[in-house]
């Protein structure tokens, strides 16, 4: 009938054909979807990855209402803050610590119980919010929520309001897997070739490595669920009594988005529950640099080396002897210049060479993306390497903790990045590190070759994330549920099968033993007849 409309209007098949399908798109129902996206951890680099993927939906046209820390800036449509919960009662993981608070409170101390410490109970503390206590007991019905969006770390109290709101329940891990969210959706995870996130084991590991790396994942788990197991509590006062417990919320989940990609962090399994999205912050444009610092590196003619521990840590404080061995080392790159991120310069000792340049604020992706990048000083951060691993810059890194680590000696392993000791930074050691990156092609080839690797996807990282969260919203989390959740761990390890089978085969053994041992028998009374009998005679 379109056809004939066309031909009978003197139009070509094609133009007809495009017209029809504009037609057909401005004429479809677009479902917009409601979702709540609630972000308790007060640290700005969880919060990227909230943000991205939330402004991402509210350009797709859904309304998405925010519960967090950081409201934008800047406003964009469809997206609310509509509560803040900053609040000077609940401690803060603050932006430009010290080298000294962060080593003194986060290295002398076990990784699992300072991590439910500072993000897990405390943050339950939040559901007191009144804004909060509000929404959970007068959720909007103009109209309802379709979705809820959180985090899983520690605080996993928040995910109870996926069945309080009945709504299927999107996570979000800003890491790659932690050790006990595999659990939620029942994804495999094995110790025999899945190293750790807080480990530098790198796959394959030797029998020593995986004995460890076995240890540490059942130990981090146990740990984790003893640390977090009074959560309940939060829940129940004030979700209601019968509200789902923690453990129980956890399994509710229906989907994870996961900050990691094969290509960077190594191939493990998944199920169709978790999907990597790893570089979901980084935007397809990136923002025009400053005028001036544009004109800086563009006249670095001879490449410059960007120096940043990311928005946590300040540089300015590590101890005078470090930085007076940094200044040394990198006075001697001249002609190649030096851009590095210093939060207070004031604090920085006297002496810093001619050929760095430092601002309190850089923005980072634009800098490492730009043609004369060639080596990138970085403290190991999950999402600085991704940019720099995007741009195709290879880099030195001085992890400190969490992920860095295992981060830095990935990448060590690729050939992308030249490992140093945080506590252990000398001027002949950076020396020697700048001269293994500026001074070998093999790093800039790698890091190019691994750039083009990450980049090489069916769908950005984001519209990836956007899909998924659609596709939960649309069809509900039943269908990429995994049939493991209803099997308790002895049933997925086949531990009952191999029981039955070595049972099984003890008891075939025996019995053959059994038969064995008679026909011996018979034949031994057998030859012993005729023998007996010819003595007589």
């Amino acid at each position: 009938m379109m056809l004939l409309f066309c031909k009978s209007a003197g139009m070509k098949e094609r133009l007809c054909f495009t017209i029809f399908l504009l037609i057909l798109s401005i004429s479809s129902e677009v479902r917009g979807y409601r979702i709540l996206s609630v972000l308790p951890y007060n640290a700005k680099s969880h919060a990227i990855m909230f943000e991205e993927l939330n402004k991402g939906l509210a350009n797709r046209g859904h309304q998405v209402d925010v519960v967090g820390h950081f409201p934008l800036k800047k406003p964009v449509e469809n997206y609310n803050d509509i509560i803040n919960l900053a609040d000077d009662s609940v401690p803060k993981l603050q932006d430009n610590l010290t080298y000294k608070s962060v080593t003194s409170s986060v290295l002398n101390k076990p990784v699992v119980p300072f991590l439910t410490s500072m993000f897990g109970t405390e943050l339950c503390k939040l559901m007191d919010h009144p804004e909060l206590k509000n929404l959970i007991k007068n959720p909007p019905n103009d109209p309802p929520y379709d979705l809820l969006i959180g985090e899983v770390l520690a605080a996993h109290c928040f995910l109870a309001l996926g069945q309080h709101l009945k709504v299927p329940v999107v996570a979000i891990v800003t890491s790659p897997m932690w050790p006990w969210s595999s659990d939620f959706v029942a994804n495999p995870d094995n110790p025999a070739y899945v190293p750790g996130v807080f480990s530098s084991l790198i796959a394959p590991m030797s029998f020593w490595d995986r004995m460890t790396n076995t240890l540490d994942l059942i130990g981090k788990k146990m740990q984790f669920y003893y640390y977090t197991s009074d959560q309940d509590e939060f829940i129940r006062k004030h979700l209601g009594p019968h509200a789902l417990g923690v453990r129980e919320a956890e399994r509710n989940v229906s989907l994870i988005l996961v900050n990691s990609h094969y290509s960077l962090n190594g191939v493990r399994p998944f199920t169709a529950a978790v999907v990597e999205v790893g570089g979901i912050h980084i935007p397809k444009e990136i923002e025009p640099l400053p005028r001036d610092l544009q004109e800086w590196l563009d006249r670095s003619n001879d490449g410059f080396v960007y120096v940043s521990f990311g928005s946590m840590l300040k540089i300015e404080s590590f101890s005078g002897e470090t930085l007076r061995a940094l200044y040394k080392s990198l006075g001697k790159l001249a002609p190649v210049r030096v851009l590095m991120k210093v939060a207070k310069p004031d604090e920085l000792p006297v002496g810093l060479p001619s050929n760095v340049m430092i601002r309190p604020w850089i923005p980072q992706l634009a800098v490492l993306c730009h043609k004369n990048a060639r080596v990138f000083f970085t403290h190991g951060g999950l999402m600085s390497t991704q940019e720099a691993i995007h741009c195709g810059v290879p880099m030195i890194g001085v992890p400190v903790f969490s992920d860095q680590p295992l981060n830095v000696a990935r990448y060590s392993r690729m050939n992308v990045a030249v490992p140093l000791v945080h506590d252990e930074l000398t001027e002949e050691k950076i020396d020697a590190a700048f001269e293994k990156v500026l001074g070998d092609p093999s790093y800039m080839a790698a890091a190019k070759k691994i750039s083009a690797e990450f980049r090489d996807r069916p769908m950005s990282p984001l519209d990836t994330g956007i899909f998924w969260v659609e596709y939960v919203a649309r069809h509900g989390g039943s269908i990429i549920r995994s049939p493991a959740m209803d099997l308790s761990w002895f049933q997925i390890a086949l531990i009952d099968v191999f029981g039955a089978l070595i049972l099984g085969l003890a008891v075939a053994a025996y019995l053959i033993k059994l038969i064995l041992k008679k026909l011996f028998a018979l034949l031994v009374r057998g030859t012993e007849a005729p023998t007996r009998y010819k003595k007589i005679n």
